[in-house]
């Protein structure tokens, strides 16, 4: 029990630091080095249609944001975005492949499956501005495609 607190306590840590290293990274001039010394290996690498790179930084569980940082093929950061927004959640519609979920969100704080409704349940955790904690579900099928999605308040995080 003790290693899990220590484990958390790490990642709280780690996401802390985020906007300081978000502020030392500069579009078409840091470099993948950069990244990698601010970030460090990232969670998944994605190839991008163009010929980039698309390194996934997850914060989930515990955090409340997942970041892609793209990699250009000179490269150089062309883009860091910080992907649980309600645009991106608007993009989730019924039909769409899990797996393009999976590359626009990020990897999930949570997957739960249920087996007598033949559904699994894919959760992110995020943050509405200015300051409310949401859960972002997707509910998937059993051939992988959406079948619906929506954000509730996240009944786990306790009001201050």
């Amino acid at each position: 029990m003790r290693w899990i607190s220590a484990s958390l306590g790490a990642l709280l840590a780690l996401a802390g630091c985020d906007p300081q290293r978000i502020a030392e990274l500069e579009e078409g001039i840091s470099t993948e080095a950069d990244v990698r010394a601010r970030f460090g290996q990232p969670e998944n690498i994605w190839d991008g249609a163009d010929g980039t790179r698309i390194f996934e930084y997850n914060r989930q569980p515990a955090g409340q944001k997942n970041y892609m940082i793209s990699i250009g093929t000179d490269g150089r950061m062309s883009a860091l975005r910080q992907v649980l927004t309600p645009e991106n959640f608007a993009k989730v519609q019924p039909g769409l492949g899990i797996e393009t979920v999976r590359k626009m969100l990020g990897k999930p704080a949570k997957v739960q499956p249920y087996p007598l409704k033949n559904e699994t349940d894919w959760e992110w955790r995020w943050l509405q501005p200015p300051n409310t904690a949401m859960l972002f579900t997707v509910t998937v099928s059993p051939d992988q495609y959406v079948l619906r999605s929506g954000s509730t308040p996240d009944r786990s995080v306790e009001a201050p």
